[in-house]
């Protein structure tokens, strides 16, 4: 790559960057003065992650525009680490979410989920109480168990719907307890349990209740968890090899911004 190429692709790049983590910035912002415990709880690190942005794109900008060569070799220590951590985390991310499919149930469309089949690693932050109250008082203000019986009118649209994992698990008792459904938000509890799954026991009707202190909730958490970080991984990756083709322009940048300066 030409020295002229190189320089005028770092600087555009920065540029675009710099714009993107204004408006991560912005966002985080707007996150903060919602008064959601659930989504304000992500305002610093999204924050956070607008401000390493701005600040690595604009070491680029700058080191690009005056062809600097010590703010060519911050910026690319800089991505380098940044590289590093994503690659990190990523590899992480595929251990941690590389168990449990759910279990399927005869009559229904949905899988159910079982919160031993998932890593230690989750196990860890949903059976920690301060961890798991926070989550449950968020999982209560979705209204998501509410809106089920709005959804489902009656009980054959009740059995074939295809519930989210978190629905599965939190808005309704484990299938191996045997209590029959009245409708989608209320079951038949003067039946006697067929299972001594203490799910069975901490189930109740009311919508504040429901089945949040279930591990069987938990288990629907964990999965809904995976998915995200399946997504957040190979979004990763991508990532990764966006940065890593900027890496090595950034690099014939900072060389021929070496060499401009061994000619003065």
């Amino acid at each position: 790559m030409s020295t002229s190429t190189s320089i005028f692709v770092i600087r555009w790049i920065n540029f675009l960057t710099m714009l993107l983590a204004v408006g991560v910035v912005g966002f985080g912002i707007w996150m903060g003065a919602h008064h959601d415990g659930c989504r304000k709880s992500l305002t610093l690190p999204v924050l956070g992650l607008g401000g390493v942005i701005f600040v690595v794109s604009i070491v680029g900008f700058f080191g690009a525009w005056k062809n600097n060569t010590i703010l060519l070799w911050i910026y690319l220590i800089m991505l380098c680490l940044i590289l590093v951590a994503i690659l990190v985390f990523t590899v992480l991310a595929f251990i941690v979410t590389n168990n449990s499919s759910g279990h399927s149930v005869n009559g229904l469309r949905y899988k159910e989920y079982h919160l031993q089949d998932y890593s230690s690693w989750f196990l860890k932050q949903l059976n920690n109480t301060h961890n798991w109250k926070h989550l449950k008082s968020c999982l209560v203000k979705t209204n998501d168990c509410s809106n089920l019986s709005k959804r489902y009118k009656t009980q054959k649209e009740y059995k074939l719907a295809k519930l989210t994992p978190i629905e599965a698990g939190c808005c309704r008792p484990p299938s191996e307890c045997g209590y029959p459904a009245v409708n989608a938000s209320y079951y038949d509890l003067s039946f006697h349990p067929t299972s001594s799954s203490k799910d069975c026991k901490l189930y109740k009707n009311s919508k504040n209740v429901k089945c949040y202190s279930c591990d069987s909730c938990k288990a629907g958490v964990a999965q809904y968890m995976k998915t995200e970080w399946r997504v957040v991984a190979i979004f990763n990756v991508v990532l990764f090899i966006v940065l890593s083709i900027i890496y090595f322009v950034g690099c014939c940048a900072r060389r021929s911004a070496a060499r401009r300066r061994s000619k003065i």
